[in-house]
Formats: structure tokens, sequence, C-alpha cells
């Protein structure tokens, strides 16, 4: 029998209860799990259990994400995953309400694992299964553990992936104002340090011993800053420090420092300039970050800094909720309807934007 979900939240909510959701993400390479409660009359959020098994070691030997290994990692891990998180949330199926599960923007194999799933147990258990999009898990994590500003606000939302400034105009309404056009800025940073020789995953790696280094002693460029759009692109930084490196030949541990802590000024520079200049172009004076990058500090420092000269209030989530993670899932699934019935499928490539 299809549960009604529409329904069930208007009994829930006239009931003075809570709504349990379980959220699953497989999308890349960590398997992820959580249970979320919230209070459908307050609006309160509480985070019951949670769960989340890194495959960055596995794939580390490669220098990136191999989307067979990741299917598989997930496929072993999810079950056990969840059986935990059921139990140290002292849940039982009848008190679960809602499945949520990421069915894209991602890796084929790896969001199949975690829809097949979440479609089984939904099944099983007679709960309905509803797709998130990935990216607009990103968009409200921070409501996790801050409260998000009223609408519209700005989401400038950049990870391995993905670079993108976003206006939050409602739940379910967002349009992308800009995008990256080739290497995301969480791309950039691991072909930096691959340059550098450092290991995968780079972001960390570079953000580890920029903090020893000089990030004036190399210029480097700042691509498509200058440009009358808000687009982004990496790929030209990324071939400069290539042209640095080689021109330096064997590079010291503290040329490596130099270069990671102007890699890290440069992307910020860029990511920070471009996210003020969407808040002011759009009136809107309310700015979100999210995604795995949001979790660099030198990042976070300047745009917090920047943004507050143009009267830019910036909220930031706790660097746990950047990188992925389920909590960002089911918390996304409970602010919204679903109506979509269970005619849906994966979808690898996802449009965020209400206009596409």
């Amino acid at each position: 029998m299809a549960v009604d979900l529409v329904q069930l939240r208007t009994e829930v909510n006239e009931a003075g209860k809570v709504m349990r959701i379980l959220g699953i993400e497989t999308s890349c390479d960590e398997t992820a799990v959580a249970i979320f409660e919230r209070e459908m009359a307050s609006g309160k959020g509480t985070v019951l259990a949670e769960k989340i098994a890194s495959q960055i070691e596995t794939h580390a030997r490669f220098g990136g994400v191999v989307p067979e290994v990741a299917s598989r990692e997930h496929l072993k891990a999810l079950p056990v995953m969840v059986e935990d998180a059921m139990n140290e949330a002292g849940c039982s199926w009848s008190e679960i309400d809602q499945i949520a599960v990421t069915s894209g923007p991602g890796l084929m194999g790896a969001l199949l694992v975690g829809v097949s799933y979440a479609r089984a147990l939904g099944a099983v258990n007679n709960i309905p299964v509803i797709p998130v999009h990935h990216m607009e898990g990103h968009l409200f994590a921070a409501g996790l553990t801050e409260e998000l500003p009223d609408f519209p606000f700005m989401t400038l939302l950049v990870s391995g992936g993905h670079t993108m400034l976003v206006r939050v105009d409602a739940i379910g309404e967002y349009r992308v104002l800009g995008q990256t056009i080739d290497d995301a800025a969480g791309e950039c940073f691991d072909k930096s340090a691959r340059l550098l020789g450092l290991p995968y995953p780079g972001g960390p790696e570079v953000s580890r011993i920029a903090v020893n280094g000089d990030e004036k002693r190399f210029k480097l460029p700042r691509p498509m800053l200058n440009k009358d759009n808000l687009n982004f692109s990496f790929s030209g930084l990324k071939t400069a420090v290539m042209y640095k490196a080689k021109e330096l030949g064997e590079l010291s541990d503290q040329d490596k420092c130099d270069l990671a802590a102007a890699v890290e000024l440069a992307v910020a520079d860029v990511l920070v300039k471009k996210s003020v200049r969407a808040c002011v172009e759009n009136s809107v004076t309310r700015l979100v970050i999210a995604g795995g990058v949001a979790a660099n500090q030198m990042l976070r420092s300047l745009l917090e800094c920047e943004s507050a000269k143009s009267g830019i209030r910036v909220t930031l989530p706790k660097p746990f909720y950047c990188t992925d993670n389920a909590a960002m899932i089911a918390y996304a699934a409970s602010l919204q309807e679903w109506k979509g019935g269970n005619n849906w499928d994966v979808q690898p490539r996802w449009s965020l934007s209400v206009e596409s």
C-alpha cells in the first residue's frame, strides 16, 4: 500500500508529534547514514544517530575516486551502517516515517547502491522513499547547527566537483547564477596537490602545509575574476601551478608550502569576491557557504571579513557538515513536501536550477 506523504505529514503535525527520517548518502566516495528527528510544530530538529564510512584510503593509491570500487564499498558498508544507526537511535522500523536518499547528481553506480537499498527498505517496511538532490542537501546543511537566514539568501556551494553561486528564494526555488565551466575549486586543489607531490585528497593537504607558507612569494592568476559574469574557472590556476613547479625544478619543502599558500589564497580570493558581488548585484544581504571546500579555514575567514565590508552576514556550517553526510539529506527532505510518488530514478547529471 502506497503511503500518502502529505497526509502523513499533516497527521503528524496535527498530533504534535515528531517526524523521523532515515537519510542515506552514497553519491561518491563516502557512505553515510543518519536518523534525523524533527518536531513538526516547532521545526526544531535533532540528529539521533550518524554514521560515515570514508573511502579515502581505498582510493588514495589511485590518486582519485574509482567509480566501480566506490560502488562495491558502498554495497559492503551500507547494510551494516543502517543497522548500527537504528540501534544507536533506539528506533524500530515502525518509528521511521520516511527514507531520504541522494538520487543525484553523482556517480551512477554509487547512486544506484543507495537508491536500491533505500527502496528495498521502503518496500519491506511500507515507508515512503524520498529522492533528494545532493546539492540541495548542501544548500541547507548549515541549518543542522545554525539558524538559516530568511529567504532570499545566496549560497556559495563549493566542493570537489562543483563550484556554484545559488540564489535560494524558497524551498525548491533555486537559481544558479554562476558555476564552474571547467575545474571546480576542489579539483583545482587536488590537481595542485598532485603537482606538489602531496597525497590524495589534495584540499586538506594543501591547507595543512599552507600554514607554513608565504602566500605572497608567488603571484598566481585569479581566473575570470574580472569577467562580467559570476562563473568560475580554475583550470588556468592549476596550469600556472604546473608551470611554476617546472620552473623551480626540484621543490624544497618551503617551495611546496609557499605554492600551497599561494594556491589557497588565489582560490579563496576568487570565491569570496564573486560571492560578495553576487549578493550586491542581487540585493541579498545574507550569504551561506556550503560544500567540502567550505571547511577551508582561509576561505571562511576571508569570506567573513570581506562580506562584513559590504554589510553581508555569513552563515557557516560546522566543518563536519561541510563534507558529504546523510544528516543533510534527511534534513533537506524534512523541509519539503514530496508529491512525486515513486516514478523517479537516479540522475547522475541533475541541474539544481529551477530554470533548467
